[in-house]
């Protein structure tokens, strides 16, 4: 049931853990990170890898980031994190030791990746971002090409068997399977998760997939920002409220 009322923010951690275990997921851009104007102009908090670690940790291994970046978009930002992490949308999913869990994700198909780069081509000021598993469109700094761009990607999702993924100023081409709630249901099959509350933390519209998959396990989802229109229980402000209240 969609948020109707305000939301207050989460117990603290060990509120929580005194009640059992617990199983964080965590997404990244706008949750972990400010979302910036592009995907590469991020800036993280400092030690951010260390201390996801720490928290990871703390949590005897049942902490993982749940992410839209591919895994390897990850590393890029954070190193090779010893943390369990899930990218694509919770396509690729990797333990902790980096061990994938499942089969590797398909690529796209190759027209429909040299599709969205003409598309790009076409159009000034959207930003075409290839990923390992899908591709994106974001239209940060031109929103009146937000229809033409979700028009274009649901076009080439009915004609080569794809999913729309809508997010913040972005839409996106990945292939059925791709969600996040598959990712957290695959997690909490491992044994280090397994018996654990789940809780989700995200921002965005694909996160509500992740929030809703902690809900049928038993858990809870935490919105962020002021997105409204949510399955969440709680609310945190801000990444920065996020660090707070993780403790980071």
């Amino acid at each position: 049931m969609l948020e109707t009322a305000a939301l207050g923010v989460p117990p603290p951690l060990k509120t929580l853990e005194a009640n059992g275990p617990i199983a964080l997921f965590l997404d990244f851009d706008g949750t972990l990170v400010e979302i910036a104007s592009t995907p590469e102009g991020i800036e993280l908090a400092e030690a951010l890898a260390e201390r996801l670690e720490a928290l990871a940790e703390r949590l005897e291994g049942r902490l993982a980031l749940v992410s839209g970046r591919s895994t390897s978009d990850i590393a890029t930002h954070l190193g090779e994190l010893g943390v369990a992490r899930a990218g694509s949308h919770g396509a690729e999913r990797l333990r902790a030791d980096g061990s994938p869990i499942g089969e590797r994700p398909l690529d796209l198909p190759a027209e429909a990746r040299q599709a969205a780069a003409d598309f790009a081509a076409a159009h000034d000021g959207l930003d075409l971002e290839e990923k390992s598993h899908g591709v994106a469109l974001h239209f940060r700094a031109v929103p009146h090409l937000e229809a033409a761009a979700i028009a274009f990607a649901e076009d080439q999702a009915t004609h080569h068997g794809l999913w729309v993924k809508l997010g913040k100023c972005v839409v996106e081409l990945v292939n059925h399977g791709a969600d996040k709630a598959g990712a957290v249901h695959a997690f909490m099959l491992e044994s280090t998760f397994s018996g654990a509350l789940p809780v989700f933390v995200g921002d965005d519209i694909t996160d509500e997939d992740g929030m809703r998959a902690a809900i049928e396990l038993g858990g809870f989802g935490v919105i962020v920002g002021e997105r409204e229109g949510t399955v969440a229980k709680y609310r945190l402000p801000s990444p920065a409220g996020v660090h707070e209240w993780l403790e980071l």
